[in-house]
């Protein structure tokens, strides 16, 4: 009986030897295919289901937030349309606060991000970006009636409102300032008003348009950078042939006069240059 039992013991073992060989040898055939989604396939998979995973704030004018109806709208999500567009695919849009907009692309949630991040080395180095579609500067906010902080220098020792991976904050903690961590504009400007910050580090356009909406605002713009910063639509590394069809999206756009048109419609001037 003991022999009988160790026979079938050994037989057991051997078909799960040839079974475990089996799923390897399946395994190192599929290895090196990219997983479904991932940025290899990502053109294929997007013109598969027919749209486009669009990560963006929703709570950044005038480049992406909810007018009175409460339509998701504004420059960034216009550009985002037209580009979806013209690869053939519909955009859809999902909001997420700015500090999880990269989780969010790195995980898969986003195919592409539409929400002005900057073109810098330090995120070059771990995604890929379109060719820029805006140009602007950043300008240091304070309340109007603020005389101490004239400038960047001005600073130093200071609560800056801002979102603590954008570039604006590198700005800010270049100067020296404290930062205090808020989920967009809206809220550095409401703490800037409110007294509990002494100023926010922001973009240029968006701060002029807010001022052109509410010109009785109690805030002003003290300093302006120097250096223009460029934005592209952003993608995880390594995403292939869909960055290429997004840039030639924009360029016919910009070709076709409808990049100009959208342009004008939000800040009456072409900001790309």
């Amino acid at each position: 009986m003991k022999k009988s039992y160790l026979l079938l013991l050994m037989l057991f073992g051997a078909v799960l030897l040839l079974a475990a060989c089996g799923d390897s040898s399946e395994d190192n055939t599929t290895e090196n295919q990219p997983e479904e989604g991932s940025s290899e396939d990502l053109l294929a998979k997007v013109q598969d289901e027919g749209e486009l995973l669009i990560g963006t704030e929703g709570t950044y004018p005038p480049f992406t937030f909810h007018d009175e109806s409460g339509e998701l709208t504004g420059f960034d999500v216009e550009i985002a349309r037209e580009v979806a567009e013209r690869l053939g695919v519909e955009a859809k849009f999902l909001e997420t606060q700015w500090d999880g907009m990269f989780a969010g692309l790195d995980s898969g949630r986003f195919d592409m991000v539409a929400n002005q991040v900057g073109i810098r080395e330090d995120r070059l180095e771990i995604y890929d970006f379109s060719d820029p579609y805006i140009t602007s500067a950043a300008v240091l906010v304070t309340s109007a009636d603020e005389t101490e902080i004239t400038s960047f220098e001005g600073l130093e020792g200071k609560k800056s409102a801002q979102s603590l991976t954008s570039n604006y904050a590198d700005i800010a903690k270049e100067f020296g300032a404290e930062l205090t961590g808020v989920e967009g504009f809206n809220q550095a400007i409401e703490l800037l008003v409110s007294d509990r910050v002494d100023a926010t580090v922001n973009d240029k356009i968006s701060v002029l348009d807010f001022l052109k909406q509410r010109p009785d605002a109690p805030i002003q713009i003290a300093d302006e950078s120097d250096d223009a910063s460029q934005s592209g639509l952003q993608f995880r590394k390594d995403s292939g042939a869909i960055i290429d069809e997004v840039n030639k999206a924009l360029a016919e756009m910009i070709e076709d006069g409808t990049y100009e048109e959208i342009s004008q419609k939000w800040f009456g001037e072409n900001v790309l240059e």
